[in-house]
């Protein structure tokens, strides 16, 4: 689940559902559907990526005079700013989780 910050301008909120309990069934492992650590870690750098990119169309596009909404284009930048500080913070944690396994004696 996402979480707009455009809500909190708008006062709009949306959740999506979580589908019936009978839809549930064995997650896809590496070889059966492509899926595993490094595709999803792919997926959320070019999350990220998609999300600079469009922070970056904005603020030109405010800059040239095209964009309407400055209200926009600076939740697009904070959103782009939040998503690369959750990124720096995610990637901290996992240096310091590797750093603790090699240090790790047996």
């Amino acid at each position: 689940m996402t979480i707009d910050p455009t809500s909190a301008v708008t006062g709009a909120s949306s959740i999506g559902s979580i589908g019936s309990i009978g839809s549930i069934t064995k997650p896809p492992t590496a070889t059966e559907g492509g899926s595993g650590f490094g595709s999803m870690l792919g997926d959320a750098i070019q999350g990220l990526q998609n999300t600079q990119a469009e922070a970056a169309t904005a603020a030109q596009d405010l800059a040239t005079g095209k964009a309407t909404d400055p209200t926009a284009v600076v939740m697009a930048v904070e959103r782009a700013q939040l998503s690369m500080q959750m990124a720096s913070q995610i990637r901290t944690k996992a240096v310091e989780a590797v750093q603790t396994i090699f240090q790790t004696q047996v």
